[in-house]
């Protein structure tokens, strides 16, 4: 018997340190992902976790370089997922493909691949799947919101940070969905409004209007919202609109960043609206 708690505990150990920053990435089908855990073992049921995904240029070891936010994570139990997104063109930046097809054609079924980085995780790290909240930063943030858009069954919660949609916007989600956005007053790379990119070729989408089409998607009979909250931080706005469905928009008074405090925000909200 104690001898079989040790090799647990060893075994433990070992899938915790494995795939963490600065080592050798976990390898799925489709790509490669990074992963911080919570010390101890698993609960018998697998731990709650975030799959975050980077913004443009990053990788999933820089998403697991934010230990403030990542300490923050794991120090409620949850596991951090960290994917990489695919390069551009060869050797360039690293990016996801959020667009429709008939916007730009995909690199990769990027669903596909958070689906195969889910069931990894469930495998080596005690990552329960049916617990897992997809977020993500900047271009991060617009891959959430369109996956959220066209399959917002893949996760049972989505959190958006300073990323929403592209012009044109979509005409319609699928939803109901249950969606967390954060974004900042002063953010100016990703403003609330958007901005045109390469003299107007790509033209970012304005996100009061993607609050919209959220609405829409949840049934929301009227716009306005059903309650408002603030502090320190925040001011928060959200549209409770029926079964399956939960839309709230925290708006910070920075830039182009994650907020001090968002972690717990987040993970806040999801066992609110995704009672364990």
């Amino acid at each position: 018997m104690i001898r079989a708690a040790l090799v647990s505990l060893l075994l433990s150990a070992t899938a915790a340190s494995a795939c963490a920053r600065g080592e050798d990435p976990c390898a799925v089908d489709l790509g490669t992902y990074r992963v911080a855990v919570p010390d101890g073992a698993a609960p018998a049921g697998g731990r709650s976790a975030i799959l975050f995904l980077h913004g443009f240029g990053g990788s999933g070891n820089g998403t697991l370089g934010m230990s403030g936010t990542v300490r923050a994570i794991t120090d409620r139990g949850y596991a951090v997922l960290a994917p990489d997104g695919l390069p551009r063109t060869e050797g360039g930046p690293r990016s996801w493909a959020f667009l429709p097809p008939d916007q730009r054609p995909a690199a990769r079924d990027e669903g596909a691949f958070f689906d195969q980085v889910v069931t990894d995780a469930a495998d080596r790290h005690g990552v329960d799947p049916g617990r897992v909240m997809l977020a993500g930063f900047s271009a991060g943030g617009f891959m959430v919101s369109y996956l959220a858009c066209a399959d917002p069954s893949a996760f049972p919660a989505y959190a958006p940070v300073a990323g929403g949609f592209w012009r044109p916007h979509p005409a319609s989600c699928a939803g109901p969905v249950k969606l967390l956005h954060t974004h900042g007053f002063r953010d100016s790379t990703v403003p609330l409004e958007g901005r045109p990119l390469r003299d107007g070729e790509w033209l970012q989408g304005d996100i009061f209007e993607g609050l919209a089409i959220w609405r829409a998607a949840n049934g929301c009979a009227w716009p306005d919202p059903s309650g408002y909250a603030r502090d320190d931080t925040y001011q928060r706005r959200r549209w409770d609109c029926g079964d399956g469905a939960a839309l709230e928009f925290a708006l910070h008074d920075g830039g182009h960043g994650i907020p001090p405090g968002w972690a717990d925000m987040a993970l806040d909200w999801f066992e609110m609206v995704v009672p364990d």
